[in-house]
């Protein structure tokens, strides 16, 4: 399962899992620091065009992440996870419980002050994978690209 975390950035797909891979010229900390504050987060989060209202986030063990993505289009889409595993600045494990229900654990790997995010989203079975496999890969790359766009900003 770590061969991708020696891989350069992309994505990987098998049946039932997307694996999304990015070197970001940031260090750990403040990486972390984006995926875990909320006021952050939500400057970021989603694909290009997207928004975000967060209702709860409660980071830690069994705590629930509530928020709604805005779409471009107008149209709003609910999410709830809860969060299963943080280990800061190196892991962060939570469950996307409203649908389509898969688990993600995001990897933050130290290299020489740049941070490698090994993105791994595994859904419950493929048939919760085929219907957002068309955009899940591109909607991620996005997502990283306005990342690392406000790590910027908070760099500077």
């Amino acid at each position: 399962m770590s061969e991708h975390n020696t891989m350069n950035d992309g994505t990987y797909e098998g049946e039932n899992e997307l694996v999304t891979t990015r070197l970001i010229d940031a260090p750990r900390d403040l990486v972390f620091q984006a995926w875990t504050s909320p006021e952050y987060l939500a400057q970021w989060w989603g694909p290009k065009g997207f928004t975000n209202t967060f209702h709860e986030f409660d980071l830690r063990p069994g705590g629930t992440w509530k928020f709604v993505m805005h779409g471009p289009d107008g149209v709003d889409y609910k999410n709830k996870s809860i969060f299963d595993e943080i280990v800061p600045p190196e892991r962060i494990v939570f469950r996307h419980v409203s649908g389509p229900k898969f688990q993600v654990t995001a990897t933050f790997e130290n290299l020489d002050g740049k941070t490698r995010i090994t993105y791994r989203m595994r859904f419950e079975t493929a048939a919760e994978f085929d219907k957002v496999k068309t955009y899940a890969a591109e909607g991620n790359e996005q997502n990283f690209d306005r990342l690392e766009e406000l790590l910027q900003k908070m760099s500077a």
